[in-house]
């Protein structure tokens, strides 16, 4: 389903890949029950952090192989296909740690590095009540503590918190953004969750703060202009894989005999049309994702335009690939025991997430018609 691309991972990389391969069947094999009891799939962000997938993404000065965004994306694209709950954890576990390593202070960075090798897990908690897509501009002040700073407050749809022992955690600092690495301590607490409909194995929630200490020396630094942070990068490819997990369901279902019927529904010129356009339409996705990745392997600070364009993208062609495989799979796709089902609730979470599709299309409209 993956065909190659001019931004093809690097030779010297296709082995991680290619370990990415041989696990996601595995993956795969716990979706369907993962996604009912709304549960973590732990022991699959550990079979990846053994593999040394985890570390090899980190700086070479922090003893990674410092791997591409093209090898990033590569391995998004492939998780979501078989469990998208858990590449999103994987992602978003992943681009906390790397940005503290990249933004802390040299201790904090070898602090966090060497957690992130012995298998601590990361989360952001950046999201507040009420804040919706202004994710990075807390809308809480931090109360001075001596050299350091107090937080209390709440933050929202937290992937992974339950089984993270670091966050990257933003609060108002003197009237400006500030981002800290905060270790999970007695100080915060896990209010009952509110479960989503969709992505239910990320377990995205709440969390609460009571005095969590802001630390002085594990506040980061601003990131330099031509840093992609993965997520980013990394955010429309997990809306990819679902859309192409989408489709495959779809073929599996349209090509099936059906007792007693003279044809399959392949051959329904509305199916082979409709599926036409839509297998064009996440070719097209994954093409201009896949740009936003070339252009943050180059440091080209263009990237994040192309990657806000590709995730709203993204997003929407998700959306439609499911609701294809659901109308090509009739009412049997309707029934809880088919993934095509679970698919389609998955498929919604993407537009939602910021910068959401609406907002996504605000900016990029803008960035277009401003343009002189």
């Amino acid at each position: 389903m993956i065909a190659p691309s001019p931004t093809s991972v690097p030779a010297d990389e296709q082995r991680w890949i290619d370990v990415v391969d041989e696990i996601a069947p595995e993956l795969a094999a716990t979706v369907a029950q993962d996604d009912v009891d709304a549960r973590i799939p732990l022991e699959h962000l550990q079979r990846l952090h053994a593999t040394g997938l985890d570390a090899a993404f980190l700086p070479r000065e922090h003893g990674g192989e410092a791997l591409s965004y093209a090898t990033l994306v590569g391995v998004v694209r492939r998780l979501a296909q078989a469990h998208p709950s858990a590449a999103t954890l994987w992602l978003m576990h992943l681009g906390a740690a790397h940005a503290l390593v990249t933004m802390s202070n040299a201790e904090s960075s070898a602090f966090f590095a060497a957690e992130l090798k012995a298998g601590a897990r990361f989360a952001n908690a950046l999201s507040e009540p009420g804040g919706g897509n202004l994710f990075l501009t807390s809308q809480t002040d931090a109360t001075p503590a001596g050299a350091d700073w107090s937080f209390t407050g709440r933050k929202m749809f937290i992937s992974g918190s339950e089984v993270a022992t670091h966050l990257l955690l933003n609060a108002r600092v003197d009237g400006a953004p500030g981002f800290f690495g905060v270790t999970i301590d007695g100080t915060v607490s896990f209010p009952p969750i509110d479960e989503t409909m969709g992505m239910r194995a990320t377990r995205s929630r709440g969390v609460a703060f009571d005095g969590t200490l802001l630390r002085q020396d594990r506040a980061c630094a601003p990131p330099a202009p031509t840093y992609a942070n993965l997520i980013t990068v990394g955010f429309a490819f997990i809306s990819i894989g679902i859309a192409e997990a989408a489709l495959l369901q779809l073929r599996a279902g349209a090509t099936k005999a059906k007792p007693g019927a003279s044809s399959t529904l392949a051959e329904a010129q509305w199916v082979r049309m409709e599926t036409g356009m839509m297998w064009a339409e996440v070719q097209a996705a994954a093409a201009l994702a896949e740009r936003a990745a070339w252009l943050a392997d180059q440091g080209d600070e263009g990237w994040l335009r192309a990657a806000t364009t590709s995730k709203m993208l993204a997003n929407e062609v998700a959306k439609k690939a499911a609701a294809l495989a659901v109308r090509v799979a009739g009412g049997g796709g309707y029934l809880t025991k088919s993934p095509v089902q679970r698919i389609a609730r998955d498929a919604q979470a993407g537009a939602l997430m910021a910068y959401s599709v609406p907002f996504s299309q605000e900016m990029v409209g803008g960035w277009f018609l401003d343009r002189s």
